[in-house]
């Protein structure tokens, strides 16, 4: 039996031939990524009788979760990551203000085809969207890296989802993966590498092929890996930290399941309060009050989803007593789209730039919600709380939708504005 992609790249990081689906196999990450969490890794680090880190070129740490500090204590955080860079010669450090950990790292070429990836967050599986397989573990895993170059993980078992046809207008990525993980379950791929292709998978840029590999993690994925084409060689094209060699699964490879989508018939979604998979249509919920959109994270923070936004906003005004939060996903992004004038036309219509960073997604500063009230966010979790307080309520969303309800002031379909 033929070998997935998962299969190759675990082979090949663990210095096997092929692997098998639930063997254990000890593998060298290419990198492993950290942010604000450092400095609780680095405690669990110090408990490790070694001296450094054992390959400084290996960690990539990105300051983004609180960017700026928003407390004395989040301020020493930073303040011990940094000393923790220093002493250990860490060559890949990004301090505050450089963007969120996932959009850095792809913006400066660390993930590429036939990379393994693994990093203290669970939306790591962001970079299978260049062909690498990338997966979120432990802070103690990260650590046991640091010190040795390796960790163990069990070969999963593949889904390949095929999506043909094109996505409508007013309808992203970000609904396609929605109605993803509505159908399956938030358990729906528990410890399985999901494959994505198909023809409206070619079409897609690569930030919206980004949507679909990073939100992968809230099916249960370990790996939501999209082959690579020329689109992610163009992109790698002068920014690729190394040489790579493209990984595809072979042709009888095996596949747990196999699942066929028709883009076409994909209508804006909104997953509704309080689980990723509990998904209606927008017009099932149209009309509800909204106090704050969000448009931005590690999932809808790119130029081209500001875009999707301002092609609604654009002449128009967010609502009274709603608030639209701007969040790029990184300073390249938002110099990009200084640049363009898509921020003029955000601003415009009343919303507010923020620093790129993380934001609101997790709950510690800038935009937490108050008792009852209500946001759609292009974020990818919407868990009691995950905004910072358990008696709000949060919708996740496209850009499109965002925008259209933003304008509203209520839940909106976008297709009213395109």
């Amino acid at each position: 039996m033929g070998q997935t992609i998962a299969q190759k790249i675990l082979a090949n990081h663990s210095g096997n031939s092929s692997v098998e689906i639930g063997q254990i196999v000890t593998v060298t990450p290419d990198y492993v990524l950290s942010h604000d969490n450092t400095a609780a890794i680095s405690k669990k680090f110090a408990q490790i009788p070694v001296d450094k880190v054992k390959s400084p070129s290996r960690p990539v740490i990105v300051l983004d979760h609180t960017v700026p500090a928003s407390t004395s204590q989040y301020a020493n955080n930073h303040k011990q990551i940094r000393e923790f860079v220093e002493r250990n010669n860490i060559e890949h450090f990004y301090d505050v203000g450089r963007g969120i950990c996932h959009q850095v790292l792809s913006e400066e070429g660390f993930a590429f085809p036939g990379a393994l990836i693994l990093g203290a967050d669970s939306h790591t599986t962001t970079y299978g969207a260049f062909g690498a397989a990338s997966a979120g573990i432990g802070r103690s895993e990260v650590a046991a890296i640091w010190a040795t170059d390796e960790m163990w993980l069990m070969v999963p078992q593949s889904i390949k989802i095929e999506i043909f046809g094109k996505l409508p207008d007013g309808v992203s990525s970000k609904d396609l993966i929605l109605t993803i993980i509505g159908d399956i379950g938030a358990d729906g791929a528990l410890y399985k590498s999901i494959e994505f292709c198909g023809e409206a998978i070619e079409n897609m840029t690569i930030s919206s092929r980004m949507v679909l590999s990073n939100m992968a993690v809230e099916a249960g994925a370990k790996f939501g890996i999209i082959p690579p084409d020329d689109k992610v060689y163009e992109y790698l094209e002068g920014r690729a930290r190394q040489e790579y060699t493209p990984v595809f699964a072979d042709d009888n490879a095996e596949y747990e399941k196999i699942l066929k989508y028709d883009a076409d018939k994909i209508v804006p979604v909104v997953a509704a309060p309080h689980t990723v998979d509990n998904v209606v249509p927008v017009d099932d919920v149209a009309g509800i009050d909204v106090n704050q959109v969000l448009i931005g994270s590690c999932t809808n923070g790119r130029a081209e989803d500001f875009r999707m936004a301002a092609e609604i906003l654009d002449g128009r005004k967010v609502a009274k007593n709603t608030r639209l939060l701007i969040f790029p996903a990184s300073s390249k992004i938002l110099m990009e789209i200084l640049l363009d004038g898509t921020v003029e036309k955000l601003l415009s219509a009343g919303a507010i730039l923020m620093n790129p960073g993380c934001g609101p997604c997790l709950g510690a500063h800038e935009g937490v919600l108050a008792d009852g009230e209500v946001c759609v966010s292009t974020t990818n979790r919407n868990f009691k709380g995950r905004m910072g307080n358990p008696n709000s309520f949060l919708y996740l969303a496209s850009p499109y939708t965002a925008a259209a309800t933003a304008v509203k002031g209520k839940i909106a379909n976008p297709k009213e504005f395109i």
